[in-house]
């Protein structure tokens, strides 16, 4: 025997429900006047949450104070978790849950790294317990490009939309794109309008649905018609990007001494020629940026020179291999590590630009002599970039044609410069 059961208690119980629904404060619409007052359940909820920002020179105890938040052990409670509040900076977003009679706080949320969610929870007792909630992260692949006509971050922020990457991750996957081929362009004026660029990326996605940039898989960038392609591969445990023929684009010398962030306004949606704030002069290039940005040595090297000299203010001279010196003058500070005689790597960073000596602003000056000549870098042939030995070529290979039919068509044919064509 079936058992039924009555349609109209049933119906009174949903109409129960959806008075206590709408009733609530939380949703954005109510529509009072449709559901029957008589009777009606009103669940007021005597917990608040507001959010607040960890303020320039603010430490975490000053904010929890300042909404009564007392008797937490922070070291305690960060040593539990495994997270150290000294790397949180300004901007860090605190959610704090208040209520019940006296209004106190009794729960403090935050993130602590991109993989984990910290609550403290205050108990009955008044004491702070610690939970930590894993972020999870999916990875997907995405495929990026576009033709430059005016800048690099213009034609990825154009071309890439908000829900795709924010407007920080955007400017992330260009200063990867530009550290990868840090050794072959100069990107602050070798970029022209019409030329164009291809890169596959990772995506990470939380899920809390935030999106960011993780690695570059492959990129290619065309510049005045020639085309450098780049590709990923992990070779004796580590990554290395690599050209077509297995051979590292890593080389001798660094194009730039600067890294291309630090020259260029990333996040301005201003539009402005490629080579803006770069000048030329007949013994070598002026690299306009703030003062204080780090100066990296182009090669590895022996200094020869490190202090004052006359015009060129603060200056570091380097002694690189085949008759090679490079200059650094203007300079704000020099490295306390940088004296004659002492040997440098690529990449170390030597000094800080500066105003010194004859200089009308902040902004480092770069020679590149050959013999005693100043040269421009570009004009000089150098070696290419070490092989991969030739047990990995097949399996490089490979990986190779994955990631190229991921890139799609290469870019050894752009449009003529100027065009604005894709």
């Amino acid at each position: 025997m079936r058992f039924q059961i009555p349609r109209f208690p049933l119906a009174a119980a949903v109409l129960a429900v959806a008075a206590l629904i709408v009733s609530r404060g939380d949703y954005p619409w109510q529509r009072l006047s449709d559901v029957p007052t008589t009777g009606a359940i009103v669940v007021s909820d005597p917990y608040h949450t507001v959010s607040d920002t960890l303020q320039r020179g603010e430490t975490i105890g000053a904010l929890l104070a300042r909404h009564g938040v007392v008797g937490l052990d922070l070291s305690a409670l960060a040593s539990a978790l495994r997270f150290d509040p000294r790397r949180f900076r300004a901007g860090q977003v605190f959610s704090v849950r208040r209520g019940g009679a006296a209004d106190e706080a009794t729960q403090v949320e935050f993130r602590a790294s991109p993989e984990q969610r910290v609550q403290f929870i205050r108990t009955a007792n008044g004491e702070w317990r610690g939970n930590a909630v894993k972020v999870y992260w999916s990875t997907d692949t995405i495929r990026l490009g576009a033709t430059i006509t005016s800048s690099l971050f213009n034609a990825i922020d154009d071309e890439v939309s908000d829900a795709t990457l924010d407007r920080q991750e955007r400017a992330n996957v260009v200063y990867a794109l530009a550290d990868v081929f840090s050794y072959s362009v100069d990107f602050s004026r070798d970029i022209q309008q019409g030329d164009r660029f291809t890169a596959v990326v990772e995506r990470r996605t939380s899920d809390e649905g935030e999106t960011r940039f993780g690695r570059i898989l492959a990129g290619e960038l065309s510049v005045g018609g020639k085309a450098i392609a780049a590709y990923n591969y992990r070779n004796g445990g580590q990554n290395a990007f690599y050209d077509a023929a297995g051979n590292a684009l890593k080389r001798a010398f660094l194009a730039a001494p600067v890294e291309f962030r630090y020259i260029s306004s990333g996040l301005s949606r201003a539009r402005f020629h490629p080579v803006l704030g770069v000048f030329r002069k007949h013994d070598g290039i002026d690299y306009s940026a703030a003062a204080g940005t780090p100066v990296h040595a182009a090669a590895e090297g022996t200094i020869l020179r490190a202090g004052w000299a006359g015009g060129y203010g603060r200056l570091i001279e380097i002694r690189h291999r085949n008759g090679i010196v490079t200059r650094y003058g203007h300079l704000s500070v020099i490295g306390p590590a940088i004296r004659p005689g002492a040997h440098v790597g690529q990449g170390d960073i030597i000094g800080n630009v500066g105003s010194s000596g004859l200089s009308s602003g902040p902004h480092l000056h770069y020679e590149f002599r050959v013999d005693g000549t100043a040269r421009d870098p570009r004009s000089v042939k150098m070696d290419t970039g070490a092989p991969l030995p030739a047990g990995d070529l097949v399996a490089f290979r490979q990986e190779r044609d994955r990631l190229r039919a991921l890139l799609g068509p290469s870019l050894a044919s752009p449009p003529a410069r100027g065009s604005l064509a894709e």
